[in-house]
């Protein structure tokens, strides 16, 4: 049986143990079967009626509940028409409903010596801590599957921005060198004029010297 088999199978025999506190069952127990010798149950449900009437009210009750709010029936049923030892197998745990003096009798309790006993507040506050801590469980696997996400995401989203930053400053450089060319198209050019009318000026008083 998985363990979550076995928390539903638990959650169905603390609403059954429920149900006999509501229906006045008396000394209510919980015997948690040894694995070795549990056969194909896990749990026995064991309550007392002082009348066959209760007996049936309350193996009738716990039929109800089961399977309306769980959809649980019960693989066999024996011993509703006497009401002195009604059983409600439900194949991973049994419910028997007692007289009281037909559970003295058969001492059942006496018999799965190797079983564990609970009453129905000890075995509810088990499923509790176990539920708790099947729920921090499950929180810590979720946070542990979410850091590599988280981690993911965040390389992606520096990998977007550094690809949308690499275009601005290419489109940086290119714009700076255009304006560069533009500047040096701008630039006035050299005066070359003047040297060249001074040699000019040269030239020609020399010739005048050579006249004279």
């Amino acid at each position: 049986m998985t363990t979550e088999t076995k928390q539903q199978t638990r959650i169905l025999v603390q609403a059954a143990a429920a149900v006999c506190e509501d229906k006045k069952g008396e000394d209510t127990r919980i015997l948690e079967l040894d694995p070795i010798d549990a056969g194909l149950s896990d749990f026995f449900l064991v309550t007392s009626a002082t009348n066959d009437r209760q007996a049936v009210a309350i193996a009738d009750e716990i039929e109800h509940k089961l399977k309306k709010e769980f959809g649980a029936y019960p693989n066999s049923v024996e011993g509703r028409r006497q009401g002195e030892w009604i059983l409600l197998d439900y194949v991973d745990f049994v419910v028997h409903v007692f007289l009281t003096e037909r559970r003295a009798f058969y001492d059942i309790e006496r018999l799965r010596k190797s079983a564990r006993p609970l009453t129905p507040a000890e075995f509810d506050a088990e499923l509790k801590a176990a539920l708790a801590a099947r729920t921090r469980a499950a929180r810590r696997n979720a946070s542990a599957k979410a850091r590599p996400v988280a981690a993911k995401v965040a390389v992606e989203s520096t990998a977007k921005k550094s690809a949308k930053k690499a275009p601005a400053a290419a489109k940086s450089s290119v714009a700076k060198k255009a304006m560069a060319k533009s500047a040096a198209k701008k630039a006035p050019a050299r005066k070359s004029a003047p040297k060249k009318t001074a040699a000019k000026k040269a030239v020609a008083t020399k010739k005048t010297s050579k006249k004279d």
